[in-house]
């Protein structure tokens, strides 16, 4: 064989190859799109795979006049459908990985914890005690919180409706309670250590919170030791 007939089979064999590589491009994406409600992408395509393959055979063997591959291909299309297959699908980019990892992410700071739907202990809060959960509270001490520890948050707002209902006529009523639940104790900008069980009664003309929910970026700058989350819980009650 002259050398330009050997460069022309090799073309042709060459362009018959890109021809039946494109096709098949094409008949995967089209059967993928007809059979996304398959498991996987993967079962789509193999299934696709082992019909066409099935096809090929056939025609080869002359077992089918029936088809929609040409007689002419089926014998290139079957040896790239069933020994070529593996490296091939990875030359033309049919290879799909197995499974994705989806990794959830989140924006909270490192050590923050998650407090929806929170377990307080003890007996069930009336709504006249006004619940806030991670929020603390100033005003005048009318019961100081370091020798004043009772078992649950619901306790201590029953010692501030007792303390005011039982003041005298030129005493502070309680109308802000300030509850420490963790057993860790609960963090506070001042030179005390303060414990779980912490209740601290309090008074102010007009309560308002000190913190609430997480201390500030600029706060634990400034103080290293404070934790993300404010750790106290405190109610306003009326008197």
């Amino acid at each position: 064989m002259g050398r330009a007939e050997w460069w022309a089979s090799n073309w042709c064999y060459y362009k018959r190859s890109t021809i039946l590589v494109c096709s098949i491009n094409i008949f995967v994406a089209l059967y993928v799109l007809h059979s996304y409600t398959s498991p996987t992408i993967n079962d789509a395509v193999e299934s696709w795979r082992r019909k066409k393959l099935k096809e090929a055979r056939e025609l080869v063997n002359r077992k089918t006049s029936n088809s929609t591959i040409a007689p002419e291909e089926a014998g290139l299309l079957a040896q790239i459908l069933d020994v070529d297959w593996a490296e091939l699908s990875e030359e033309i980019g049919l290879w799909i990985p197995v499974a994705i990892i989806n990794n959830e992410h989140h924006d909270k700071p490192e050590g923050e914890e998650e407090f929806d739907n929170e377990i307080i202990a003890g007996r069930r809060l009336p709504p006249e005690c006004n619940i806030e959960l991670h929020t603390d509270y100033g005003g005048d001490a009318v019961r100081w919180g370091l020798t004043h520890p009772k078992e649950s948050a619901f306790e201590c707002c029953m010692a501030c409706l007792n303390q005011a209902k039982n003041a005298g006529p030129n005493d502070k009523k309680c109308n802000i309670w300030v509850y420490c639940p963790f057993e860790n104790g609960c963090y506070s900008p001042d030179i005390y250590q303060h414990k779980n069980q912490e209740c601290w009664l309090k008074y102010a003309e007009k309560a308002k919170s000190t913190f609430k929910d997480q201390y500030s970026e600029s706060f634990r700058n400034a103080h290293p030791n404070a934790p993300v989350v404010v750790p106290w819980m405190s109610g306003v009650v009326s008197v």
